[in-house]
Formats: structure tokens, C-alpha cells, sequence
């Protein structure tokens, strides 16, 4: 079996309410057919033998684009229609991940109890970083607040005791107040800027003390853990100097070595069907940290390329055929307790 932990989908229901709340359309979603229509994505997966999916809703982040009182009713109508689906389809659906607002922490956490406890979803998606509505402003602000900020406590306590994983997703191109010029040109946004964001928010969880506070919290990257397998080497050079020689205390109040909390993310395959990319992340979290995810469909407009690549990338690692299994599906079994 291949379980995709990381494919993208908009409800129908959803759909309509949030472009309604909006008064726009996103442009990444309408450019992408199979994220609504689910008869192309099962034409797509019936290519692939034994292929199931845990179903992430895909951007904007809802505390970007519409009031915290809004948000948190999309996110319910986005969760009990995931739900739905899960139960209709059994055989291509093995879960889904709630689609939250935390903007109001008190709401967050009553949604994230229902999401589990009544809907059984396998844990909660948090965009990064986190975009909050401006009242006063009518609008959003141009930077949002990081993962380790004191607010999102609340939510890291109560997953930490349901012992479920939190999607980690990066965000910055998908506020409709960003200008082509602020994302960057040339598609780097896409390219670059969203690595380079996940590997931020993995910092801060890091440095920021959050996992050393929660020692059960679990993480799921999105694109293999960014670029910290990469540059483990300098994380550890970088912050040894800094300490020694410029006397900055970035590693105050942890009680391990940086690169081990590093370490203790889980991350998905979505590098664009590169080997050698997994191999470097093999080598740094070990097989036992990375799962198969996807990122369909958004890697053409009927979504077919990421997972023929990533399955592809998979089966090209240099590595046991036992590893390779844990990679496609012990492992999200083990993570997202699974009942298959």
C-alpha cells in the first residue's frame, strides 16, 4: 500500500461559502481541476497500484483572507465536508487533517476536539506563519506571526496530549495582499520562498523551546523538512560559533544538542521527484521520519506528475526495500494510528 500523507483538496461545499466570504476567487485552486473534482483525482490514482490518500484542504489559510467569526465557520463547513468524503470513499480516503481558524484560540481548540473525537480526523494543519485579520484596517498584515509565538501554545498542549501529528504548511504566496513583486519574481515565491519558509518555522519550533516543552508533539513537514538535511552541518557550525565566540544564548533552556530536535520532525517526499534530495533528508531524519506525501495535486493542471515522481523518487533510493515500505506506508500507519 502507498499512503499519501500530504495531497491537497477543496471541498465543494467549502469551496463555494469560502469564495462567497471572500467576495474573489483563489486563482491556484481554479487553475487545478482535480483539487474539487474528484472523478479526475480517482482517474488519476487508479494509475497507481494500492494508492490511498489522508486529505489536507489546500490554502488560502483562512485567517488571511477572511474575520476570525468567518474563518472559524468555514472551517467547521471544511471539516464536516472532508468528513463526508472519508466516509463515502472509503477505499481511496484513509483520513483527513482539520482545517482550522486560530484566530480564536478557544474556538480552535473546540473544533480541534470535535475533529478528532467526533469526526476522527488524524491530526490539524497550521499554515506558517500565522496571518490574523486587522478590524480596523479591513484588511491583513503583510507579516504574520511565527510558530513558536505564545498564542498557539493552548493548541501545541492539547495535541501533544492527543499524541496526533500537526501538519506544518508554508503560506506566503497565498494572501491575496501579496503583489507578484513582493513574492518575488520569476515563480520564486513557489520555488524557493516556500522551502525556505517551513525551514524558519522549524527553527523557531526549535530554538523557541516548543518541542522541548512538548516532548510528544510531532511535526509534519511539507517538502522534506525545507532546507535544514541540507544544511545540518551549518545549523550546528553556525549556532557552536555564535555561542562561543559572540556569546548569543540561542540554545538556552534546551537540554539536547540542536540538530536532535531537528531530528524529531517527520517529513513528506514532496521534492519534485528528486532521489538524491531524499537521500540527503534519509541521511539526516533516517527512514523512520519521512513519509510519502505528495503534494497533488499541484504540479499541473490535472495532477498527475507529482505522484508518478514522488513514487518514482521512492523506489529509486538507494535503500532496504523495508525502508522503502515504512516510507510509503508503515510509517503514516504508525504516526496517524491508522485503523488499515
Amino acid at each position: 500500500m502507498k499512503i499519501d500523507i500530504y495531497p491537497h483538496i477543496m471541498p465543494k461545499k467549502y469551496k463555494t461559502e469560502l469564495y462567497k466570504e471572500m467576495g474573489t476567487v483563489f486563482r491556484q485552486a481554479e487553475g487545478t481541476p482535480t483539487i474539487v473534482d474528484l472523478e479526475k483525482r480517482f482517474r488519476i490514482m487508479d494509475k497507481h497500484h494500492d494508492l490511498v490518500q489522508v486529505l489536507t484542504v489546500t490554502g488560502p489559510p483562512l485567517d488571511g483572507v477572511v474575520s476570525p467569526r468567518k474563518a472559524a465557520r468555514l472551517a467547521k463547513i471544511a471539516n464536516d465536508e472532508l468528513a463526508e468524503i472519508v466516509l463515502k470513499y472509503p477505499d481511496r480516503f484513509v483520513g483527513a487533517v482539520a482545517h482550522l481558524s486560530t484566530a480564536n484560540m478557544d474556538a480552535a481548540l473546540e473544533e480541534t476536539d470535535r475533529a478528532i473525537n467526533d469526526l476522527h480526523f488524524r491530526g490539524i494543519l497550521l499554515w506558517t506563519p500565522q496571518f490574523s485579520f486587522d478590524p480596523q484596517r479591513g484588511s491583513f498584515p503583510s507579516a504574520g506571526r511565527p510558530l513558536d509565538s505564545a498564542e498557539l501554545e493552548p493548541l501545541y498542549e492539547r495535541m501533544n496530549a492527543y499524541n496526533l501529528p500537526i501538519w506544518i504548511h508554508p503560506a506566503t504566496d497565498a494572501l491575496p495582499h501579496y503583489s507578484s513583486e513582493t513574492r518575488g519574481k520569476y515563480y520564486a515565491w513557489q520555488v524557493f520562498t516556500w522551502p525556505y519558509e517551513t525551514t524558519f518555522a522549524m527553527n523557531r519550533l526549535v530554538f523557541g523551546g516548543i518541542l522541548e516543552k512538548y516532548p510528544n508533539l510531532k511535526f509534519v513537514t511539507h517538502h522534506c523538512g525545507g532546507m535544514v538535511p541540507y544544511f545540518a552541518a551549518r545549523i550546528k557550525l553556525s549556532h557552536d560559533y555564535a555561542e562561543m565566540r559572540l556569546h548569543r544564548k540561542h540554545k538556552k533552556g534546551l537540554t539536547k544538542p540542536p540538530l536532535e530536535y531537528f531530528r524529531m520532525f517527520y517529513n513528506d517526499t514532496a521534492v519534485g521527484g528528486s532521489t538524491p534530495a531524499l537521500m540527503c533528508a534519509h541521511a539526516f531524519f533516517g527512514a523512520d521520519h519521512i513519509l510519502f506525501g505528495t503534494d497533488m495535486p499541484y504540479d499541473s493542471q490535472i495532477g498527475d506528475v507529482a505522484l508518478r515522481e514522488t513514487i518514482r523518487s521512492i523506489e529509486e533510493m538507494d535503500v532496504a526495500q523495508e525502508e522503502k515500505k515504512k516510507i510509503f506506508e508503515d510509517n503514516a500507519r504508525n504516526l496517524l494510528r491508522l485503523p488499515i
